[in-house]
């Protein structure tokens, strides 16, 4: 997976966060690209219905941070936030949620590679790997 801060020309499913105060800019995005290709994946792996799609932030890169991406079926309620795109599942805790404001997940393929895009307004590239 990829971290971009290029502009994206695409068709997305805007998410609220539901965090007081934020903005539409802060929604997180997921274009259909990205919806199509994880019902994709999950059918092609024989994903259980009970799995939910998680995505979220773990510590590392150059930017203090990675994106996660991932099926899962362990649910915390006191930590996780759960969101519907259409009969897509998604949880993400909330620890992550803050730093996926405004982020958007495409999924592109290309001559520079095929995979899950996250496209961050926020995150300034500090080195080479505009991570």
């Amino acid at each position: 997976m990829e971290n971009t801060n290029q502009e994206i020309e695409i068709t997305v499913e805007r998410i609220p966060t539901g965090i007081e105060g934020a903005t539409e800019a802060d929604d997180i995005f997921i274009s259909t690209r990205a919806l199509e290709m994880i019902s994709e994946i999950r059918r092609q792996n024989s994903v259980p219905e009970e799995y939910f799609l998680r995505m979220g932030v773990q510590g590392g890169g150059c930017s203090g941070f990675n994106y996660a991406l991932g099926f899962d079926n362990e649910y915390d309620a006191l930590n996780d936030r759960e969101f519907f795109v259409g009969d897509l599942r998604l949880v993400i805790d909330r620890t992550s949620l803050f730093y996926l404001m405004g982020v958007t997940l495409d999924f592109v393929d290309g001559p520079q590679g095929r995979g899950f895009v996250f496209s961050n307004p926020h995150n300034l590239p500090t080195c080479g790997c505009q991570g």
